[in-house]
């Protein structure tokens, strides 16, 4: 048995001062306020549960600071993201994606869904292990340290009627069967969850969409909805239907899918989503640094539709700031403050969160959760003052004032510093291997 002890820690009933948590198997055993240390170790500051990054694409990682020089839209920055795509291999995949959730954990993430459709060989060739990029991104999170949802991805169209490129060859298993047959040879694990994804109703054929849905009716389902006009609109010039209302029709949307951006959407797409309780998953820092757009929020909150926060792109890996940013984009949009409360935006970021990615006994410091535990430092420039409450953690606080970093009871995170990897070591070394 572990035992933490925590100077202020969120509970489900609110913050508790002096907390004891004792750990069995990974989960938490015990959960006492108002309790001296003793012999247990000690997180100062404010304790949260772990983060949950719902929407990730690893490689992604190797564009920050690369696509700034000019200006130009979503579809110019693809090309520059598709030539880091085409250099990547099972192994630069392996080192680049551990260096990346090691940075996830400094930031206190303890969960990742990563959308993966990197699949295959240059040409489409397949490699001998069919799920050689797969088991790459699951061994980096492993030897990480944090818990994964493998959403491995269809993607089988260039576009709408359009044909793969030569890049997009790598992504494509032909058909959604095809798909369906290379996923069913993965094995998920107690750290490790197998989920599906389709790339969007431009990478996957709508006589296809079902396919997907349907292939395993029992794992988190996530899909890229209406993140550009020019989505929308080719999805109208040749289906006659928003692309939520295909999503729709294939039987898509439910409480276990969750839609990645859903920036661009109408009165009824928003009611098709709510209705459903799908999740919707905004990630504003990519969002906003790929001028994509500010989604409904709120709207979507008030259907039915439960958010999630991911970092994409990773243009910035920091979740205290994707859970403000939900609210002042709000403020940006409306002109109106207080859309969003602190306790909605962690709540969003970790127990909601962890369950949209398949770890549902995950994001709460209570016994029988997983026992991750984020301390937040009280003392900086940022958070000193702030009142450590949950709003210095969701509206002061940035990725910098994690100290340390429990996954599954165990100390990844100590000080500041990952316990058995130099990140921006790690990070220099693996991104110029893709990039040089």
């Amino acid at each position: 048995m572990t035992s933490y002890w925590c100077e202020t820690a969120l509970l489900p009933d609110g913050l508790a001062g002096r907390v004891l948590v004792s750990v069995v198997d990974g989960r938490f055993a015990s959960v006492a306020a108002g309790v001296d240390p003793g012999d247990a170790q000690v997180l100062n500051g404010l304790v949260v549960p772990g983060l949950a990054n719902c929407h990730s694409h690893a490689f992604h990682r190797a564009l920050r600071g690369r696509t700034q020089t000019e200006r130009g839209t979503f579809w110019t920055w693809r090309e520059q993201m598709y030539a880091v795509a085409a250099a990547l291999t099972p192994e630069t995949c392996y080192e680049l994606a551990k260096a990346v959730y090691a940075e996830m954990l400094l930031a206190g993430i303890t969960a990742v869904g990563e959308f993966h459709y990197l699949h295959h060989a240059p040409g489409g060739r397949r490699y001998d292990d069919a799920n050689a990029m797969g088991a790459a991104l699951i061994a980096a999170a492993r030897d990480a340290g944090l818990r994964i949802a493998l959403l491995d991805t269809c993607y089988i169209a260039g576009g709408i009627d359009q044909p793969l490129n030569e890049v997009q060859q790598r992504f494509s298993d032909g058909d959604a069967t095809a798909w369906a047959s290379r996923v069913a040879q993965l094995a998920g694990a107690d750290d490790v969850v197998i989920g599906a994804a389709a790339h969007s109703v431009r990478g996957v054929p709508e006589d296809q969409l079902g396919v997907v849905a349907s292939a395993f009716p029992d794992v988190p389902l996530h899909i890229h909805l209406s993140e550009q006009v020019a989505e929308n609109e080719a999805c109208l010039a040749a289906y006659g239907r928003t692309p939520a209302q295909v999503l729709d029709e294939a039987g898509f949307l439910s409480g276990r899918t969750s839609a990645v951006h859903a920036t661009h959407l109408t009165s009824v797409d928003i009611g098709l989503l709510g209705s459903s309780a799908t999740y919707s998953c905004f990630c504003p820092t990519t969002e906003r640094d790929l001028a994509d757009g500010i989604g409904p929020s709120v709207q979507l909150r008030d259907a039915g539709s439960p958010l999630t926060l991911g970092s994409d792109s990773h243009a910035v890996i920091d979740l205290f700031e994707e859970m403000r940013a939900v609210e002042l984009d709000e403020r940006l949009a409306s002109q109106e403050r207080g859309h969003w409360s602190a306790a909605e935006l962690l709540k969003a970021a970790t127990v909601d969160g962890h369950r949209s990615i398949g770890f549902e006994d995950a994001g709460v410091i209570a016994p029988g959760a997983r026992a991750d535990l984020v301390a937040v430092r009280l003392d900086s420039v940022r958070s000193a003052g702030t009142g450590g409450t949950v709003e210095t953690a969701v509206f002061a606080a940035t990725a910098s004032d994690v100290t340390d970093v429990v996954v599954s009871g165990r100390r990844v995170v100590a000080a500041g510093k990952h316990s058995t990897i130099d990140v921006p070591s790690a990070l220099s070394t693996s991104i110029a291997a893709v990039t040089s």
